[in-house]
């Protein structure tokens, strides 16, 4: 018997679970949004599966997939054992279009801090209590999601100004027992500089 087959029946028990009927390779269960957090402290603290590591976050848009039937974006979390290696457990919760929100875990494992602003900027899905939810592969500017089945691939996008990220780089430095001397100020760009593409005297 492996870990799974031991593992599932109290997840199902615990957490009202469910088997990914389409996951034919690995362990993978479907779980409601609003037991997610619950359910990753106990796939990370307990005896039983000790998932230390979060893997990854992915958004998937099941737009055009054929005879499927259900919400329309779906968020996973692999997450891996460390104390156990070869176990590995894949954490699925259903997004609607109307509700497109899940609960960060963030604050569980550091990393999903990262992973979860990839899914928001690609899929637009919302991570609840995120600290810091922006676009982190598009720029400030960017209009859509680009990884959605019904984003156009060939929009071009204008940039006229970049993200200002020097005040929480200085943040960090502070948080971290650094002195900010100086604070930056945010400088923006001339109009007819990035209108022309010319640097202006």
């Amino acid at each position: 018997m492996n870990f799974f087959e031991t593992l599932f029946p109290v997840l199902e028990t615990k957490f009202n679970v469910e088997k990914d009927a389409s996951a034919h390779w690995d362990h993978s269960v479907i779980a409601k949004a609003s037991v997610l957090r619950d359910l990753i402290i106990f796939l990370r603290d307990d005896e039983s599966s000790k998932m230390e590591m979060l893997l990854d976050v992915v958004g998937i848009d099941y737009l055009g997939f054929q005879d499927y039937e259900g919400p329309r974006f779906a968020v996973e979390y692999v997450l891996k054992s460390i104390s156990h290696p070869g176990r590995r457990v894949r954490v699925k919760v259903f997004v609607s279009e109307q509700d497109l929100e899940v609960p960060t875990i963030s604050d569980l494992y550091p990393i999903a801090n990262w992973q979860e602003r990839e899914v928001y900027d690609q899929y637009g899905i919302l991570f609840k209590d995120h600290p810091d939810l922006r676009r982190i592969l598009n720029h400030v500017e960017f209009e859509g999601h680009p990884l959605r089945k019904d984003y156009p691939a060939h929009r071009r996008q204008w940039l006229s100004t970049n993200d200002f990220l020097l005040p929480a780089l200085e943040k960090r430095l502070e948080s971290k027992g650094y002195k900010v001397v100086q604070h930056s100020k945010e400088v923006l760009p001339n109009e007819d500089e990035y209108l022309t593409g010319s640097i202006q005297e």
